[in-house]
């Protein structure tokens, strides 16, 4: 990878503050990202890390905007504030695309053929369903 995901890390930290339950649920989701991406050469890396750590960002400004987070709203908001948040450190530009398609899809039946959207997905379901058994 290219691309350190070390800014991108400190971004989200940034970007939701103190609020240490978003921030570790990206952590867990880019671990098991990670862990699906091993062994496999159709997906790209650093699509695959962005979306990770990003995939909930439009939790927070659906949350400020309406006082609620749902799955719709999340693929609305999300994918304008990880744009911004790529931009911001330096992310190539020709994969922030990839990624605002996969964040902007990722609660819904799936719109875009990319390996990277099933992979988050998957390591998104193991995360919630852990998170929801406690």
């Amino acid at each position: 990878m290219n691309f350190p995901r070390a800014k991108i890390v400190r971004a989200l930290v940034d970007f939701f503050g103190l609020d240490d339950r978003r921030i570790e649920h990206a952590f867990k989701v880019l671990f098991h990202s990670e862990q699906l991406l091993e062994g496999r050469s159709d997906c790209d890396p650093e699509v695959v890390i962005a979306c990770a750590l990003l995939h909930d960002v439009g939790i927070r400004i659906a949350e400020e905007k309406h006082g609620r987070n749902d799955g719709p709203m999340q693929e609305e908001y999300g994918p304008p504030a990880a744009e911004g948040i790529l931009r911001a450190v330096g992310f190539p530009e020709e994969k922030i695309g990839k990624v605002k398609d996969i964040i902007g899809n990722h609660h819904s039946a799936s719109r875009f053929p990319y390996p990277e959207l099933e992979l988050l997905k998957k390591a998104d379901l193991i995360v919630n369903r852990a998170e929801a058994n406690g």
